[in-house]
Order: structure tokens, then sequence, then C-alpha cells
């Protein structure tokens, strides 16, 4: 799994790859061969595992984490277990040499030891090594709103040392050029986890993979995910809401002009040679402008102590400003200033100004990769009868009211292994009582509607969006552009709709499924 934390946009991309999937395995003083990318590391070690995953997806990696099973659950334990969702009913005692790794897990929001978390995310007895994969990015994203809710319970002061003492004793962390990874290195990652902003952990996946033992998709395929992956569309769960509830785009103040209208100067700001040439060399390419010094002037800055790259703009010519912002997200910098009297006479007249820092390596960044998908027809049909009489059973048993499902998605049906099942959400202290109704899709996956009056779940802080819908407020979580899960506060309760593990339930199909919740009293 490749995990990318940016500051720049306040986010974590994650990107899996299928254990049994075909590459270019690399060994150090050995030719390169195909095979599965696992076997990257058990015949290669951590060098061959860099080389493989560089060539395949042309990224530099910057740290390689390495975590034993013994590690993984301390990890899991020291921060007090991670709240996941579990889609279904997990069980098999036949363990041992010949048989698989014991599992005993129900359906349903729930904390999980570390024991428990390693068997959920080891698992793959009776499905594919891409639920596995799901399963396993699941759990990135427990760990850090576990993280989060850690350190926001009590001082940062006291917390911190904690948690980076409990990661640095169970998990081998690998720096690019043999750097030693310190305390304070971590510690600013575990802030950084614990600053992110709701809903900004998104994942990306590879399509196309065909066979069974041994995967394959065409190259297509990986670098579109790659791509994915370095540039993740923040604003991806804003679009998609937009597009499934048939919303009119918000209109904006001011547009950018297009690149071939705005033009642009720029000035070296960090004594690099040639710095400000290649600059002016990219943006070119993408279309903008370009306008060199004026005559008799070099292209440098007036000093070459810029740390970051500085957009100015000439805020008498119409869009600037904007068209600054737009330019500031490929160099990946926040300093955009309205043009100085001693910047402005070294622009030729330009409506931007770029002066590049240090943080400027001879690259821009790619524009985000736009996954907002089309707008489809709910894929719903009427199911009351699926989950009615669960309900009835077990509505004198709780304090709250239940709903009931009235629409589901159209190849389901309550599951029959496990379809409804009350417990307490928040062990040991017994306060709050849920109940998880579980339906099975026709593809074999797993969706499921959770009621409670535990109002301050972990997982309820995540949500990106809220709506106002038929006279209802619905918070909705995303990851990327796809719909996790929508929400119902009502009456002291909340009503959660969660999707498959792969999200697989499109965004429309979510929102008529939480639409269609109904009083338990109002369904005959």
């Amino acid at each position: 799994m490749l995990v990318r934390a940016d500051p720049k946009t306040d986010s974590l991309s994650l990107l899996s790859f299928p254990r049994d999937l075909i590459v270019d395995v690399m060994c150090p003083g050995k030719p390169t061969y195909r095979g599965r990318i696992n076997e990257a590391y058990s015949e290669c070690g951590t060098t061959g595992t860099l080389q493989t995953v560089r060539n395949l997806t042309g990224l530099s990696i910057h740290y390689l984490v390495t975590v034993d099973f013994r590690g993984f659950r301390q990890v899991v334990d020291s921060v007090g277990g991670v709240w996941m969702d579990i889609d279904r009913r997990y069980f098999n005692d036949r363990g041992g040499p010949f048989g698989y790794a014991t599992i005993n897990l129900q359906p349903g929001y729930q904390q999980l030891t570390g024991y428990q978390a390693l068997d959920f995310v080891r698992y793959r007895h009776t499905d594919s090594d891409l639920f596995r994969l799901a399963r396993q990015q699941l759990f990135v994203r427990a760990l850090k709103e576990q993280i989060k809710d850690q350190l926001a319970g009590t001082s940062l002061a006291l917390t911190l040392p904690k948690l980076v003492s409990a990661i640095t004793k169970n998990v081998e962390v690998g720096r690019g050029g043999g750097k030693e990874v310190d305390i304070d290195l971590l510690r600013s990652y575990a802030l950084f986890a614990y600053d992110l902003p709701p809903g900004h952990v998104f994942q990306s996946t590879i399509d196309g993979l065909e066979g069974f033992a041994e995967l394959s998709t065409p190259i297509e395929n990986i670098r579109s995910a790659v791509q994915e992956f370095a540039n993740p569309d923040v604003e991806s769960p804003e679009k998609a809401t937009a597009v499934a509830l048939n919303e009119k785009p918000k209109k904006t103040a001011a547009k950018a002009p297009l690149p071939r209208e705005t033009t642009i100067t720029v000035l070296n700001g960090n004594g690099v040679s040639g710095a400000a040439a290649t600059a002016s060399y990219l943006l070119g390419q993408r279309g903008y402008a370009m306008l060199g010094p004026p005559d008799g002037h070099s292209a440098d800055a007036p000093s070459f102590d810029y740390f970051k790259t500085q957009i100015s703009y000439d805020a008498a010519q119409a869009g600037a400003e904007p068209a600054a912002k737009k330019l500031a997200a490929l160099f990946g910098t926040d300093d955009v200033v309205a043009v100085t009297p001693k910047i402005e006479p070294l622009g030729s007249g330009a409506m931007l100004i770029v002066i590049v820092g240090q943080t400027f390596h001879g690259t821009l960044a790619e524009a985000p990769v736009d996954k907002t998908p089309k707008r489809e027809p709910a894929n719903v049909t009427s199911g009351a009868d699926a989950a009615l009489p669960y309900l009835r059973e077990r509505a004198s048993k709780v304090e709250f009211k239940l709903m009931v499902p009235t629409v589901i998605e159209r190849s389901s049906w309550i599951d029959r292994e496990r379809p409804a099942r009350m417990y307490w959400i928040d062990e040991p202290d017994k306060e709050h009582k849920t109940i998880r109704l579980t339906y099975r899709t026709g593809a074999l996956e797993y969706w499921g509607v959770q009621m409670t009056d535990w109002q301050d779940a972990p997982v309820l802080s995540e949500k990106n969006h809220a709506r106002k819908i038929g006279g209802r407020a619905y918070e909705l979580h995303y990851i990327g552009a796809k719909l996790n899960m929508v929400v119902l506060r009502h009456g002291g309760a909340s009503y959660w709709v969660i999707n498959t593990l792969r999200n697989s339930l499109s965004n429309e199909t979510m929102l008529a499924i939480a639409k269609g919740l109904k009083p338990l009293g109002a369904v005959k």
C-alpha cells in the first residue's frame, strides 16, 4: 500500500496493489522477471520492493514502513483499539497449517482490539484480494480517526509522546538516503493526521483487473490510479453532491481567465541557475502567455532569499487575482499578493509575476484528477418487508425509535446469516444500544443500516457536507467522490446508511435509501 500525505491540500491518499498483480519484479543483482508484486518483498527484500514499486508507478518513495503482526496488534492496542464498521459476519474456527486464519466478528460499527483488527485486515477466505485491500484501507482511515480522537481527548503534550513511543517501538520506518527517522518527524506526521479536515482521506483503485490466481491490467489503468493518487481532487465530494442532487453549480465571484489570456513573467528568487527559465518553459507548455523581463534587466528577483514561490498579480487587470490563485496551485504555494511598486517594473506589464523560491524544484503540480461521477438514476426498489419483522421484534428493547428502510438497492435483500443484530455499541460502558441491519447485494457485497442513540460515535465526526432534503437534514460522508455513509439525525438518535466495502452503491442509490427511512410505526 502507498500512502501519500500532502500538506498543500491537507489530504491523505491511499493506493493499494493486489498481492497477485503481475509486474516486473526487480531484485538487486538479478535479472528482472515477471511475477506477483508480493514476491518483491519475499524474494528481493526492502530494496527490491522499493525498486519494483518505483518502476511500476514512477513515484519517488520517501519512507518504507514495515510492521509485523505483533507490532500491528500493539500499535492498535496502544491507541485504545480502532472503531471500524464491519460489513458482515466473519467466522472461521478452522485454523492451523491446513486451514485459514481464524476470525470471529459480528457485523456493525464497533471497537476492535489489535487481534480483531489484524484478523479483519488479513481476511481473504471467502472473497478476493480486492476486498482485503478495501479492508486494509478502511483500517488506515479508522486508525487515523483514532489517533485524532486520542490527541483531541486530552492534552497534546501528554498524549503525543505516548503515541510516538508506541509507533517507534513496534514499527520499522526506513527513510530515503539512509537518513534516520527522528522523533520530531513522527510527531509532525501525527499532528498532520490530527489536523486533517474531515473527509480528506482519498482512496485510489486500479481498474480493469482480470484473472484469478494472477491479476493483470493494462498499464494505462495503473498510470491512471497513480495519477489520481498523486493528485487527489479535494473538491470531489462537493462536486459529487451537486451531481447526485442535481444542484446547479454555485456562482463564483470571479473566474480565472484562460491560460492563453494570462500573461506571466517569471523571476529567479532562489539563486538556482536556470530556475526562472525552467518555470517559464513549463508554464508555456501549459498554454500560458509568457513574457520576458524588460530590456536590460535579467530575470532575477531583487533577492535570492525567497523560500516559497510568490505569485504577484496586477489588480488593475480583470481576473488577475483568481488567475494568481489558480497558478499558485501549480507551484504548491499560498504566497499570493498584489504586486508591489518594487516588483512591478520587472514584470513587463504582465498580469502575473512569478518569483520562484527554494520550494520550486523544476516541476509543476499536475491538475487534480476529476473523478466526479455522472448522474444516474438510483438503482433501488421497495423493500420494507425485508427488515420489518426484525425491527418489530426489537422495537421494545431499545429506547429510541426505529427506522425502516423502505427503499433498498435493487439486487439486495436482508442477509440470511446475520440479518439484524442488537448490541451495546459502547461496551464496556453499556450506555447506548444499537441495531444493525445487514443487506447482501446480488454481487455478494454487503451494505447496512445502523441505528443508535449514541450521537458522539467517532465516525460521525467525519462528515464532508450536510444537505436538507424533503425537510430532513442529512450528513454526507465521502471518500473522494464516492458517498460512503449518509447520516440522518432524528429524535435523539442517528441512522446511518453505510455503503459496501468498495463503495459499490452509487451516490444516488445511497441517498435514495436514506430518504426512504421511515419510522417503524408509519410502515404497515
